[in-house]
């Protein structure tokens, strides 16, 4: 009876986290999705824009990152391109310095402080109604930005997050579900807007009012995270704009996906607990509904492995079905180990491996993170992960 107990209520959970809301999403969207639909106002023009990018030693990808901004179809008269270095040392700064006669600013930060700091930074420097953040490795369509900013002509949307196209490093299989991943996420984004709203924003490229880019947000939060919950505080709402679309190369390997998973994790987690009021069903119903499912929920996963895994253990002490389950779960658990040992040893990582390995990364992820923002809070500084590789 346990067995069968766990092995539903794992079921269940892991099927509602992946499925099941997704589905509920998409039946709300075909019912009441127009009374969420955006009309631009005819007299709203342009606003003004400030694109601001946090950049540490970036000079390895600069120029590439200052070609791409300068060739956004934006007028020049309402655009502020604003590099904040984070305590460069190796030359970024003089680079970016070259650039000013084409309209790139530099802000320099001497003390390095990460990339929450820099963005803390760069606040009183902005002059655009709108901000829009994104990083140095990511790479905009030039009418992305004009995309992006569109939906700002309602009044009750605060933010505005990009479309991320997620791109493979030089042919590499390592981290192939990375794609899949990302797709994912979009299609559940496109979702939420289309029923009220986002419950989180890309980092790689997302947009702000000006007075709710003004609230502080700690250094070791996720200020693209922070910015949504921000929004919502205030009244505002968040969406997803499908068409303005950014570049994203993968990492290379699992190893450093891993490690990144981590961080970006741990930080969600902390900046939910910051925002837990917004947790709140009577106070934010269906804001809170969102939240628990798209965050939250997901992120008990690995709670769910476990228990089908006891689930399917127990019940193969009496069921030959159960044993021929437990036996496919230590096949893909095997699979998943191998495909991660071989990406240790930065061989080349068979694709029949890869999602594997990648799907148990993800949740060892998942528990790491949970872990560390537990019990030693988000990192406020790190080393940023390198992929330009991929956009080359």
């Amino acid at each position: 009876m346990i067995g069968t107990a766990f092995l539903v209520i794992g079921l269940l959970l892991a099927g509602y986290a992946t499925v099941g809301y997704p589905a509920l999403l998409w039946l709300e969207a075909r019912v009441f999705g127009r009374r969420w639909s955006w009309k631009a106002d005819p007299h709203h023009g342009l606003p003004s824009v400030s694109v601001t990018v946090p950049a540490h030693n970036e000079v390895h990808q600069i120029e590439e990152l200052l070609q791409c901004l300068t060739a956004l179809e934006y007028p020049r008269d309402r655009l502020q391109i604003l590099i904040v270095s984070d305590g460069s040392t190796d030359g970024t700064d003089e680079i970016v310095e070259g650039w000013a006669g084409r309209g790139v600013e530099l802000l320099r930060v001497d003390e390095r402080g990460g990339k929450g700091a820099a963005e803390n930074a760069a606040r009183d420097h902005l002059t655009g109604a709108v901000v829009v953040n994104t990083d140095a490795s990511i790479r905009i369509r030039p009418d992305a930005l004009k995309l992006l900013v569109a939906p700002f002509a309602d009044p009750e949307v605060g933010v505005v997050s990009g479309r991320d196209v997620s791109v493979p490093v030089g042919g590499s299989v390592a981290n192939v579900g990375e794609g899949g991943y990302v797709g994912f996420e979009m299609w559940v984004r496109d979702l939420e807007t289309k029923t009220g709203g986002i419950v989180g924003a890309s980092g790689s490229l997302y947009a702000t009012r000006r007075e709710l880019h003004q609230v502080f947000v700690p250094p070791n939060l996720s200020r693209d995270f922070a910015s949504v919950l921000i929004a919502r505080e205030r009244g505002f709402r968040a969406v997803s704009a499908p068409n303005a679309i950014c570049v994203v190369p993968r990492t290379g390997s699992l190893p450093a996906e891993y490690r990144r998973k981590v961080r970006t994790i741990a930080r969600g987690m902390t900046t939910l607990a910051t925002w837990r009021h917004l947790l709140h069903p009577l106070k934010y119903p269906a804001f809170a509904w969102r939240l628990l499912s798209h965050k939250v929920l997901r992120w008990g996963t690995p709670l769910y492995l476990i228990l089908v895994a006891l689930g399917v253990a127990i019940l193969a002490l009496d069921h030959g079905w159960a044993r021929w389950a437990l036996g496919g779960l230590f096949l893909l658990v095997g699979m998943a180990s191998v495909g991660w040992a071989v990406s240790l040893g930065r061989a080349g990582l068979p694709r029949i491996l890869a999602v594997p390995a990648f799907f148990a990364m993800s949740n060892v992820a998942i528990v790491r993170a949970a872990l560390r923002a537990g019990f030693g809070g988000s990192e406020r500084l790190w080393e940023p992960t390198r992929r330009v590789e991929a956009i080359r």
